[in-house]
């Protein structure tokens, strides 16, 4: 087997598929774990800060 773009042919399968709680493609279809909402692995649903736009605070 090469590597590079003759392989890439090979890639056929799906490794995230609709999650049922949040409806986007994060869900890991073999870890069974969304990475969009963290269904799977929580109850809360996945939410950081840093996703969040901060306000433009004047620096002058």
């Amino acid at each position: 087997m090469s590597k590079g773009t003759p392989s890439m042919g090979k890639r056929q399968k799906y490794t995230h598929i609709a999650c049922r709680r949040c409806g986007k493609i994060s869900f890991h279809a073999r870890h069974k774990v969304c990475s969009a909402c963290g269904f799977g692995r929580s109850r809360k649903i996945r939410s950081y800060r840093w996703t969040e736009k901060k306000p433009k605070v004047p620096t002058h």
